[in-house]
């Protein structure tokens, strides 16, 4: 390739990428200090209930080495197809649900990806320019835990964003975590809506007493210091488990359970801080 050729297409790809972001009206990015604490089920479920209001929404999974965005969404072994003249589409979950993930371009769903920053930050960078996303509601960008290439990466590509959204689990070991979280977002000047309190409680089934399974009072100190809302306490829900492994969305099937009922508030709360 000649150099004419290369900065034509550098060119085109800045124009796709400021067409797709031009189509996206609310850019979320969900953030967790670390692993474990039900991040991409709640940027799954988020997702499925804003397009069960009927938002168009995006889902785009920017977790580079561990994706499960795919058997959350219930799309595993579906595979972005590319066109001679066309450029490709991501996936299609439901009529108001789209998803792109690098899940979606292994032949092979075992293989790792052994990967440094710059070949993180292009992939990621093709995925919002190369792929020709539909007009949007809400894009929700979900990360691996911590503060590395891939949520960096995002927010520099993609520029202003609507808003953080941090997940965490109560116990005090979460709060240095949470707190870097937080710093990172005030660092790169995307505005905190909240932090989301999963696996908050278990309730007994049989005497319906509820169970502090991680106690702590590290999201309450967290939330104090630094002024943020807590959107929602999630609690512990088997179903919630069984939904992602059978790639279904937990708030689409049950509605009518306290953890579901908690999500939609959060929903709520989402959009208001929005408008």
């Amino acid at each position: 390739m000649n150099k004419n050729d290369s900065e034509k297409k550098k060119e085109m790809t800045e124009k796709f990428l400021k067409e797709n972001i031009n189509k996206i009206k609310h850019k979320l990015i969900i953030l967790s200090g670390k692993g474990g604490v039900g991040k991409s089920t709640i940027a799954v479920n988020l997702a499925f209930g804003l397009s069960k209001i009927g938002k168009k929404v995006g889902v785009l999974d920017v977790d580079i080495h561990g994706p499960s965005i795919a058997k959350l969404l219930g799309i595993e072994g579906r595979v972005i197809t590319k066109s001679k003249n066309d450029r490709p589409g991501p996936i299609r979950v439901n009529d108001n649900l789209f998803a792109m993930t690098i899940a979606s371009l292994l032949k092979n769903p075992d293989d790792p990806i052994i990967w440094r920053g710059p070949l993180k930050m292009g992939v990621i960078k093709q995925f919002l320019s190369d792929i020709q996303w539909p007009v949007l509601d809400y894009l929700i960008i979900d990360c691996p835990p911590g503060t590395g290439d891939e949520p960096l990466s995002a927010v520099q590509i993609i520029g202003k964003l609507d808003g953080s959204i941090i997940v965490s689990t109560p116990q005090d070991l979460a709060l240095l975590d949470v707190r870097k979280t937080i710093n990172f977002s005030v660092k790169m000047n995307v505005p905190i809506l909240g932090i989301i309190q999963n696996m908050s409680a278990f309730k007994c089934p049989h005497c319906g007493k509820e169970i502090d399974v991680f106690s702590g009072s590290g999201i309450s100190k967290a939330v104090k210091d630094f002024g943020i809302e807590v959107l929602g306490k999630i609690p512990i829900d088997k179903k919630i488990a069984e939904s992602g492994d059978a790639g279904l969305g937990f708030i689409h099937n049950y509605e009518n359970l306290e953890s579901s009922k908690e999500m939609l508030k959060i929903i709520d709360k989402i959009m208001e801080k929005i408008r």
